[in-house]
């Protein structure tokens, strides 16, 4: 009763249309580590929740939040030292010509600011991405989100391409980058020049293809040629969770002129920003004063800096790498038994296992991957759904996740499927 009472209070407040998890919703109370807590007590095994990026409550990001803001929280336009030592800290784990930062509160504003840093060098204002992506919700970054385009529609400077599929179409590498001048040439018919291109550099809403350096080379040559700029939205793969380097990117051996992060920089704390090349920071800044009232204050770069921090101690990155092979390969040992599952696929702790009705022609199984998020969660663990079908199993848990945790997840996944 408590929750129906609470989902009561929530519908008459944020709105029928205001999004839950799962069909039986869940009620959280508490959470630490790699385990989330509900209001009756129940433990579940969370691996879903990237913005709890080093875990849930980790002690170490807490004491670090709590010790500066009782010293001082207040906004950027003070000389300190925080800024600075987190700044240095976090930029230092990009390629040397990304040595540039602005820092915000979410990852909507990174997305935004680093479009206007490439409309004002490019001088144009024509952007591509692919046909399914999501960066934010700002009126102009949801113009650009094509997977959950909302009243306003796509903007007339947006041109969409097909995210690469080698699962469904191997053959896709020249594709990809004919569509990125294609869409070159289409906003020239309507008088316009490309500004960027802008892709998370995981396609993560499209279902995590796995997705060969060729295909973002191929690409970023184009854009370039036409004298756009490559914006690599890392909200999503950033911070080591690849497993194999710090930034999705870098899968690519291709530096980008813009990098937008978000979600686990703050490890639940608003944190987001722009890192980029210092000619085009310099460039915007001459042209206009920017600044963020939050972004950048003390008490966020003190959380940020001690995320860093874990990361590194902690050996999460190396974490991410093991475990999510391991993952992946129990994953394909429940294929062999279970033919719904088509393809495993990921990087490090970022794994989707499409499910089709017919590994021949690869169709999607999509009530299946609900049915089976929604038994994970009566069972006690957290998954999600992605893709273009919504029939990817999303698997994306905190970087501590150990292999015991994939243990019972591939446990408690085994059981499900046996039941559909």
């Amino acid at each position: 009763m408590q929750d129906d009472a609470l989902l009561d209070r929530r519908v008459r407040l944020l709105g029928a249309a205001s999004p839950l998890f799962y069909r039986r919703p869940l009620h959280l109370v508490r959470g630490e580590g790699v385990w989330l807590f509900d209001a009756e007590g129940r433990r579940y095994l969370d691996a879903y929740n990237n913005v709890a990026h080093v875990g849930h409550c980790h002690p170490h990001v807490v004491e670090a939040l709590t010790r500066q803001a009782k010293t001082l929280n207040t906004h950027t336009r003070y000389l300190h030292a925080a800024i600075l030592d987190y700044g240095e800290a976090l930029t230092a784990t990009f390629d040397g010509e990304l040595s540039m930062l602005h820092l915000c509160c979410s990852g909507t504003e990174a997305n935004e600011l680093a479009l206007r840093i490439a409309k004002a060098s490019s001088g144009a204002t024509g952007i591509i991405v692919t046909d399914f992506c999501y960066h934010g919700n700002s009126a102009a970054i949801a113009a650009l989100s094509t997977a959950f385009p909302g009243p306003e529609g796509i903007g007339a400077n947006v041109r969409s391409i097909t995210a690469p599929d080698p699962y469904r179409q191997p053959d896709g590498a020249e594709l990809f980058g004919a569509q990125v001048q294609s869409a070159i040439d289409s906003l020239a018919a309507s008088g316009l020049k490309p500004a960027a291109l802008l892709i998370d550099t995981i396609f993560a809403t499209e279902g995590m293809p796995s997705v060969p350096a060729g295909y973002i080379q191929d690409a970023v040559a184009r854009i370039r040629a036409a004298g756009g700029l490559y914006i690599a939205d890392e909200v999503q793969p950033g911070f080591g969770r690849t497993g194999a380097h710090m930034w999705g990117y870098q899968l690519y051996d291709t530096v980008p002129d813009l990098v937008t992060l978000g979600k686990p920089m703050g490890n639940g704390h608003p944190l987001a920003g722009v890192v980029s090349r210092a000619a085009l920071s310099e460039e915007f800044g001459a042209k206009t004063m920017y600044f963020n009232t939050f972004g950048g204050n003390p008490v966020s770069c003190a959380v940020g800096l001690a995320v860093l921090q874990v990361i590194a101690r902690e050996g999460l990155m190396e974490n991410a790498r093991k475990v999510g092979a391991y993952l992946r390969a129990g994953l394909r040992k429940l294929a062999d038994s279970h033919e719904i599952i088509g393809d495993v696929r990921g990087h490090g702790l970022f794994v989707g296992a499409e499910f089709v009705t017919d590994r021949a022609a690869k169709t999607p199984a999509s009530d299946a991957v609900r049915a089976v998020v929604d038994g994970m969660r009566e069972r006690g663990v957290l998954i999600s759904r992605t893709g273009r079908d919504d029939n990817v199993l999303k698997i994306r848990p905190p970087m501590p996740f150990s292999a015991e945790n994939a243990d019972l997840l591939l446990e408690t996944l085994g059981d499900c499927l046996a039941d559909l």
